[in-house]
């Protein structure tokens, strides 16, 4: 009966010590805020791309939790050892996604209360859609020839995988130094352009030699084989 009493004991402390390691919860816009001022946190918009084309959090990265297969993709580049600031239009989406968050081993996630709608109803900043103009076949044209051996790099500031490759971009510049001429095309603004080259997620990269392209690969590369396709 003792052992039987220890080990319930045990159990409970084991729950309660285990529970404390994790938080899900929802913030109003202020705490929300407060809390991306500290720095440090993962900020994470689930609504689609249209939406946040018309208007998104500073710094947020986009993943749609309407669609499971990019959802999943990307928050896969998230430290689950670091905050993750979750928010949708109203709350709904964002509470799913933090629920799913939580259950897959995040350890801090906060949703915000009312969504980006009260962020905007609370006169918070916000970012809006890009007024730059798109790229067209001519420009594209220009940028392939523009250098013996081109990389191209489909991406955008709110992608994960894209921000994840970003420092082995930085590394192989360096060590390249002026074999190659980098040129990133940001997709969430040149849309036409993303049809026409058939991308379809980001990142992608594609490689140019002499202005004919050698070869392409989308999502995550490793900087050898990105250093032997270009050398």
């Amino acid at each position: 009966m003792k052992y039987f009493f220890f080990l319930l004991i045990s159990a409970t402390l084991f729950s309660c010590s285990s529970s404390a390691q994790q938080t899900n919860k929802d913030v109003d816009a202020s705490t929300f805020q407060s809390d991306l001022a500290k720095g440090g946190a993962q900020i994470l918009d689930v609504r689609t791309t249209g939406e946040y084309q018309n208007g998104h959090i500073k710094n947020a990265m986009l993943a749609d939790w309407m669609n499971q297969d990019q959802f999943k993709d990307r928050v896969q580049y998230l430290d689950k050892s670091k905050p993750v600031l979750v928010y949708c239009a109203s709350g709904g989406r964002s509470s799913k996604a933090a629920q799913w968050l939580s259950q897959n081993s995040f350890t801090t996630i906060e949703n915000l209360k009312g969504g980006f709608t009260q962020w905007k109803i609370e006169n918070k900043p916000v970012e809006g859609a890009s007024n730059a103009p798109q790229i067209n076949e001519k420009d594209y044209a220009a940028y392939v020839t523009s250098a013996n051996t081109v990389l191209i790099d489909f991406g955008a500031e709110w992608c994960p995988p894209c921000r994840k490759m970003a420092p082995v971009i930085d590394e192989i510049q360096a060590e390249l130094k002026d074999k190659f001429k980098l040129v990133k095309v940001d997709g969430g603004v040149n849309t036409n352009m993303m049809q026409l080259q058939s991308v379809e997620a980001f990142p992608t990269f594609i490689i140019y030699k002499n202005g004919k392209e050698v070869w392409r690969k989308q999502g995550i590369v490793g900087k050898s084989e990105l250093l032997a396709q270009l050398n």
